[in-house]
């Protein structure tokens, strides 16, 4: 069986799951949002970078041959890996979530689970999908085309989304981040 036998319904039930996040998790038109157009610059360098660096992973250049198989495989895992973390995180926030970025009334600032550790567990998994999808067409030029352009967006959005932490929680979110890590934890 080949890889792409489970890559690509993969990628369609990830791909419908970030689609049904941004459709139904969106903050209420009341809210006050802090989000500066990241939302909309996260979805224009995924689907640039997602096929930019497909294309390019399809082609001779930048391959290696040699890890072909095992690239492939761990690329699979990190991408299942990195949905499930997500929406781990997503379910300890609940009603705390959005797609954009908003302090609602009465919002708390959640510490347990993932949040424990991270203070971003929920882009934690998704940077590690596109790290695995980068991997798994075993070309290092399709991972760099593919990877740093989501993560540099990615770490926008969480310098957009810490402001807003910090204004509405000040001295609570100060401390807390002290104590976690942003995605990777007791390293970022």
């Amino acid at each position: 069986m080949s890889t792409d036998t489970i890559l690509i319904p993969l990628s369609i039930i990830w791909l419908g799951s970030e689609i049904a996040l941004t459709r139904m998790m969106r903050s209420a038109a009341s809210d006050t949002k802090s989000d500066a157009g990241s939302l909309t610059l996260i979805w224009l360098v995924i689907a640039a970078a997602v096929t930019a660096g497909v294309s390019i992973g399809h082609q001779k250049i930048g391959r290696i041959e040699t890890l072909s198989s095992v690239a492939a495989v761990a690329g699979l895992v990190l991408i299942a890996l990195g949905i499930a973390i997500r929406w781990i995180a997503i379910g300890t926030l609940r009603r705390h979530f959005t797609v954009d970025v908003v302090i609602r009334q009465g919002h708390e600032l959640v510490q347990s689970g993932l949040y424990r550790f991270v203070r971003h567990p929920s882009y934690t998994g998704s940077l590690l999908s596109f790290f695995g999808l980068g991997i798994s067409s075993s070309n290092g030029l399709s991972f760099l085309v593919l990877f740093l352009p989501v993560c540099s967006v990615f770490l926008y959005r969480i310098h957009i989304e810490e402001k807003a932490l910090l204004a509405a929680f000040g001295e609570q979110y100060r401390a807390y981040a002290q104590k976690t890590s942003r995605l990777i934890p007791g390293l970022y």
